[in-house]
This record gives C-alpha cells, structure tokens and sequence, in this order.
C-alpha cells in the first residue's frame, strides 16, 4: 500500500512514540476506552492501518508502568475498556473525598435505590418500593437523569410495568468489571459500608427477596 508523504510523517511519529499517543487517549477519556475504539483513533490520525498487536504492546508497557510504586494510579481493565484508576493503598484517602462528592451528589434514599436496582436488577419500581417500603418515583427519576441507572423494556405481566437495571456509567463509577464484582450482602457489616441510616434494613429486604 502506498501512503502519502504526509500521512507516513505523521505515520512514523505515532509509532515511535505509541505508548505515550494510546496513553493520552486513556487518560483524556471520559470512560474506559477499548482497544478496537484505540486502534480506530489511530488509525483515523495516520490514514493507515494499525496492527492490534502494536496497541496491545503498548498498552502492556503502560500497563508494567503503572504498576510500579512510584505511581499512586495504575491501569486497568474494567467493563471491557482500559482506565486509571487509584491503586487499593491509597482508596482510603481518596474514598473520604468521594464520601463528600457522592453525599452532594446523591441522597440516602437515592443511594438505598441505587443499591436495592442494583442487586435485584432488572427490577420494576414496584418491586424497589416494596423493598424500601415507600414511593420511589423522584428518586428512580433521579438515577435516571444522572445516567446510573437505565431502562431494560418492560416486564411480563399486568400491565407490562417498566425494568430498570444499572447503566455502564455506573460501573465505570464504582470501578467494576462485571456484576459479580458487586460486594456480596455479608460484606455491608460495618457502619462504614451501610447505604444511610437503614441499610440494615434494605440488606435484609434483598436478601429476603432474593430467597424468594
């Protein structure tokens, strides 16, 4: 294949320096990048074709990089795309910032419904309020609009009610791979991991239901 002079210039200065052209787009992206979306931009730049394997490379150099202790970030896969994210020994530090952010951003009773969603998922909102135990209209409302959760159809039955189930901004928020990754309901023990004041409650409305 013949490339143009301009597009080999701009060709070769990728290449020499790819690790520091697939890191940029990892840390400018506002979510988790994949590797086909990677390779696409890249080849999009230079008008040619770009081996996967040179990204791959690449991205196991960053990878070897970012593990290092000189660094507190590292990457990593999550949800079938690449990302920095903060390294477990500093999650402490970091987690008391998010406590601040995630109270302004979300209520307890936003939280108890972002969690019951996300356990139960796909659920109806008349299944979310039986376990809640109150109207869930507002704040069902307001997980939609800020993108955590999303609408899945509609389930069987009397008048086809709608599903809702977590959105893909929500696992990239809270760093998951896949819904196994969710903690396990034994795991909400100590006051630090309770969802407001009756986290207890809801834990034992799931977990009751779950039997069911």
């Amino acid at each position: 294949m013949c490339i143009h002079p301009l597009c080999l210039s701009t060709f070769t200065q990728i290449m020499e320096l790819l690790n520091l052209h697939v890191e940029s787009l990892i840390f400018s992206a506002e979510h988790p990048i994949g590797l086909r979306e990677i390779t696409q931009c890249l080849e999009s730049i230079t008008e040619t074709t770009i081996e996967k394997t040179e990204v791959e490379k690449a991205l196991a150099d960053l990878t070897g990089k970012y593990a290092q202790d000189e660094y507190s970030f590292e990457l990593v896969q999550i949800n079938q795309g690449y990302t920095f994210l903060t390294k477990g020994a500093y999650h402490q530090t970091v987690g008391q910032f998010l406590k601040h952010i995630s109270r302004k951003m979300l209520s307890k009773a936003a939280l108890e419904t972002l969690a019951i969603i996300a356990y139960k998922q796909p659920v109806t909102k008349v299944e979310v309020e039986s376990i809640r135990g109150v109207n869930c209209d507002y704040t069902i409302q307001k997980l939609l609009d800020k993108e955590l959760v999303e609408l899945k159809g509609r389930a069987e039955g009397p008048g086809r009610p709608l599903v809702y189930a977590t959105s893909d901004r929500f696992m990239d928020y809270f760093g998951l791979n896949t819904l196994a990754d969710l903690p396990k309901l034994k795991e909400f023990k100590k006051p630090d991991n309770e969802i407001g004041s009756s986290a207890s409650l809801v834990e034992e409305a799931i977990a009751n239901t779950s039997q069911n």
